[in-house]
């Protein structure tokens, strides 16, 4: 049996934070250094005006940044764009993507998403590929149909155990303060864990599944205890810095 990798708390700004919020990357960084050793891993997504300066920050700390988003070409007449070799080039280490944001308003494919990974695999990125259902497909009893589909259509045919994320955001709960309950989280993490095995075989033993929807330090200890959760991808408590530390306490 494969020993199971540390889990990780990522924080996902979405498109919010100027350069004041800095403060906040500082403060961070001061609570994670003046406490117990985190039993897990650590990441921040600012947007991409402030990721160089965000990653310059906590150079030589434990906590990693990422790209909320990458192209699947590696350059040229794409306005707009950021590609995986600029993200690591202003430091990131991880990129969000799939995220059912990107999805619903960009009309993204799990055969884009994939070949964003793909991308991203290729410049050295570790991918934190999104899945999740509607509340239309949840009331459907369809919820391990979408998944499955999500997740393997946009997944490479083949990973490196340590370069590839899951993380499972209900679209539903998403950034309303609604949350699935602890049986229905582990149902679909469940799902998830036995599609990875059924793929990757050992390999899908110990890619880290992220919870995501509503994630808050009033619910992290009971969700981050249930069975497959190996973290939580953070939306709006992770702008907050003491409020991202509570969570990533709840380890």
């Amino acid at each position: 049996m494969i020993a199971r990798v540390a889990p990780l708390i990522a924080g996902n700004w979405k498109m919010n934070g100027v350069r004041s919020a800095l403060e906040e990357v500082d403060r961070l960084r001061m609570l994670v250094e003046a406490g117990e050793p985190p039993r897990g891993d650590i990441a921040l997504f600012p947007p991409a005006t402030l990721l160089a300066a965000v990653s310059a920050r906590l150079e030589g700390s434990v906590i990693a940044t990422g790209g909320q988003d990458c192209h699947q070409a590696t350059g040229g007449a794409h306005t707009g764009d950021i590609s995986a070799p600029m993200l690591a080039d202003a430091g990131a280490r991880y990129v969000i993507l799939g995220h059912s944001e990107r999805r619903a308003e960009h009309g993204e494919t799990d055969q884009l998403v994939r070949a964003k990974a793909l991308a991203a695999l290729g410049s050295g990125l570790i991918p934190i590929v999104c899945v999740g259902e509607t509340a239309e497909e949840r009331e459907a009893g369809r919820v391990e149909e979408v998944v499955a589909r999500q997740l393997l259509d946009s997944m490479p045919a083949t990973i490196d155990i340590e370069e590839f994320v899951i993380a499972y955001e209900p679209v539903w709960a998403i950034g309303n303060g609604r949350t699935p309950t602890l049986d229905e989280i582990a149902a679909v993490h469940a799902t998830i864990r036995w599609l990875l095995v059924q793929r990757f075989q050992d390999q899908g033993e110990v890619i880290r599944i992220l919870y995501g929807g509503s994630l808050k330090p009033s619910n992290a200890a009971e969700i981050l205890s249930v069975p497959e959760v190996n973290g939580g991808l953070v939306g709006g408590a992770s702008l907050l810095s003491d409020e991202f530390y509570d969570i990533i306490s709840a380890l």
